[in-house]
């Protein structure tokens, strides 16, 4: 089943548990630190400006957002961690939905982590990573931030984002910048073949 990733449709922004969606479609969830460009990547992968809302600031998205792709398949953008200027209250909040999201059951098909290419992995990365690990979810690595970088760093940068994250030569690692859309193709083509 050929999925077109241009039709897309925001859906639902879910602030607690009993508004998690669950109708059966798949769910590629993706998660990041709140300053490392989840929203751009999502935004880069559909053709579209503005459907994942980009923050001025870092930590804008405070909900878990729904964005149905023809009408086969979610995008799941998580809350950003490790960065947001905001209250303890609402940090704890956020902690708690997420909680709740990994441990309902059969709701995260594949986990897309995203990290910043320019930097070793952070603690809360490393996390995050176990956290689709314990769940037993197919998870691939995106490196955002690639135009960033000298060309000269990028291998030792992958490797050292590979080691920091203890992932194997099996596990995806995709270098990609949603500036540029390098690794778009590379990113869209492992989703698809992961759905079809």
């Amino acid at each position: 089943m050929p999925i077109n990733f241009n039709k897309a449709e925001f859906v639902l922004s879910a602030a607690s548990p009993e508004q998690f969606i669950r109708d059966g479609r798949k769910q590629i969830a993706f998660a990041g630190r709140s300053n490392v460009g989840k929203s751009s990547v999502i935004n880069r992968l559909l053709n579209r400006k503005n459907l994942a809302h980009v923050g001025a600031s870092p930590g804008k998205t405070t909900q878990i957002n729904y964005f149905l792709i023809d009408e086969k398949l979610y995008l799941v953008d998580l809350p950003g961690y490790g960065y947001a200027k905001v209250s303890k209250s609402e940090r704890d909040r956020w902690g708690k939905l997420m909680e709740n999201y990994f441990q309902s059951s059969g709701l995260i098909d594949l986990g897309v982590l995203i990290v910043d290419a320019r930097h070793k992995p952070t603690a809360d990365d490393v996390t995050m990573c176990d956290f689709f690990r314990t769940d037993g979810c197919p998870m691939l690595v995106v490196a955002n931030k690639l135009d960033k970088l000298k060309r000269s760093e990028l291998e030792h940068n992958l490797a050292l984002i590979r080691e920091t994250l203890d992932m194997d030569e099996t596990e995806i690692l995709v270098p990609f910048s949603a500036e540029k859309g390098d690794g778009k193709e590379q990113l869209l083509g492992h989703i698809k073949a992961f759905c079809e």
